[in-house]
């Protein structure tokens, strides 16, 4: 791919964000371009960064996944938020789906395969696990 996608991820865990950047190493097609702790970083970099995709945790401090996902999507609408979290798709907060997330993936699942799936799926009509 002559233009990789680039990918901010936004968790308070440090060894998520390391786990995140070594798949986005192996995955052909997505680039690395930024990392946050919180939900206000995510904010600012997704504003100085335009990035094409936001790889999103949910519960963080300061401000949360999903209220910075909003604000995201709201003033960057091309940026496409992934939320990712430890939660069974089932037991995922009521706004999940409504934040403006297009999907949602498990920790524990996410790689390559999945990262490239979701990205594939994201323009269907519902929100994708």
């Amino acid at each position: 791919m002559d233009n990789p996608l680039s990918v901010i991820v936004v968790d308070d865990q440090a060894p998520f964000r390391l786990a995140a950047r070594a798949v986005l190493r192996r995955t052909e097609g997505f680039e690395l371009v930024g990392e946050a702790a919180n939900g206000i970083e995510a904010i600012s970099l997704a504003d100085s960064l335009h990035p094409d995709l936001v790889l999103m945790d949910i519960n963080m401090p300061e401000m949360g996944g999903l209220e910075a996902t909003r604000r995201i999507v709201a003033g960057h609408p091309g940026t496409v938020v992934f939320l990712c979290s430890t939660y069974d798709v089932n037991d995922l907060p009521e706004d999940a789906r409504t934040s403006g997330a297009r999907a949602y993936m498990h920790k524990e699942q996410f790689g390559p395969k999945i990262l490239r799936r979701l990205w594939e799926e994201r323009d269907s009509n519902g929100f994708a696990t």
